[in-house]
C-alpha cells in the first residue's frame, strides 16, 4: 500500500487482546506463542489441494445446523478461497464454516460501509466485535473499499470441550487490494512479504449454535505464512 497502513482486511499488528489472553491462544497440535519471526508454534502446515475460488456456500441463510443466519452476497469482483474447507470431523468443520462466515461478513460491512451490520455481531463478539466495529470504520475514514481475491489457508482447528475452539490461519493478500470508495482507483501494489498474514483466533460456541469470533491476533509478514 505505501501510503496507507489500512491493507484489505487484515488488523496486522493491532491486538485484539490482553497480554494475558494472547498467552492463552493455542494452536492445533499444543500450546501457541509468538516466536521472535512471528510464527506461531503448531501452525506450521501446507495448504489443502483444492478449494472453491467463490464465496462459500454456507454465507447466509439457514445452514445445515438449522441457524438462521445473515443474508449476504459479495459482488462479483470480491472473492475468497478456503483451504481446507473440510477436515472430516463435523465440529472442526462448524468452526472452519462460521470462521468462512465471519470473515465475508467483515467484507460485507466493508463494502457496504456498515460498522453496525447486524452480521458483525452475530460471528463476533467481546474484542474481536469491538475490533471488527473498529476495523470497518478505519475504511470508511480512509475513504477504501477493497476488491480482488483473498486466500486462505493452513486453517487448523482446536477444541477444547463442545463450547470453545482456537483456529490458526494464514491470508495471502497478493491478490487482493484497496479501492477508492469515490473514484473506484485501485491501488495494485506488487506482492511482498507483507501480503502473508499469520491470524491466531479464539472462539465460542453460542446458545444459538454459532461458532462466534471473541478474539484475534494478527501478524503480517509472517515467516510462517510464506510462499
Amino acid at each position: 500500500m505505501g501510503k496507507l497502513t489500512i491493507h484489505v482486511r487484515s488488523r496486522a499488528g493491532i491486538a485484539f487482546v490482553t497480554a494475558t489472553a494472547a498467552l492463552a491462544l493455542t494452536a492445533c497440535g499444543g500450546g501457541a506463542k509468538r516466536a521472535d519471526d512471528g510464527k506461531i508454534d503448531g501452525a506450521e502446515g501446507s495448504a489443502s489441494a483444492s478449494a472453491d475460488p467463490a464465496s462459500p456456500s454456507p454465507s447466509g441463510g439457514p445452514g445445515g445446523d438449522g441457524v438462521e443466519r445473515p443474508k449476504i452476497t459479495l459482488p462479483d469482483d470480491v472473492k475468497h478461497v478456503f483451504e481446507p474447507r473440510s477436515t472430516g470431523d463435523a465440529r472442526q468443520d462448524a468452526v472452519l464454516a462460521d470462521n468462512e462466515r465471519n470473515i465475508i461478513s467483515e467484507d460485507d460491512a466493508i463494502l457496504r460501509g456498515d460498522p453496525r451490520s447486524t452480521a458483525l455481531s452475530f460471528y463476533n463478539t467481546g474484542s474481536a466485535l469491538a475490533g471488527a466495529v473498529d476495523w470497518v470504520k478505519k475504511f470508511l475514514d480512509a475513504d477504501l473499499t477493497l476488491t480482488g481475491t483473498t486466500r486462505y489457508y493452513n486453517r487448523h482447528v482446536k477444541l477444547d470441550g463442545d463450547k470453545k475452539a482456537t483456529l490458526t490461519y494464514c491470508g495471502d493478500e497478493s491478490k487482493a487490494f484497496n479501492k477508492n470508495r469515490k473514484t473506484g482507483k485501485v491501488d495494485r501494489d506488487e506482492p511482498s512479504k507483507d501480503s502473508y498474514v499469520l491470524y491466531n483466533t479464539r472462539l465460542v460456541k453460542s446458545d444459538k449454535g454459532v461458532w462466534q469470533t471473541t478474539e484475534m491476533l494478527s501478524w503480517r509478514g509472517s515467516d510462517s505464512c510464506q510462499p
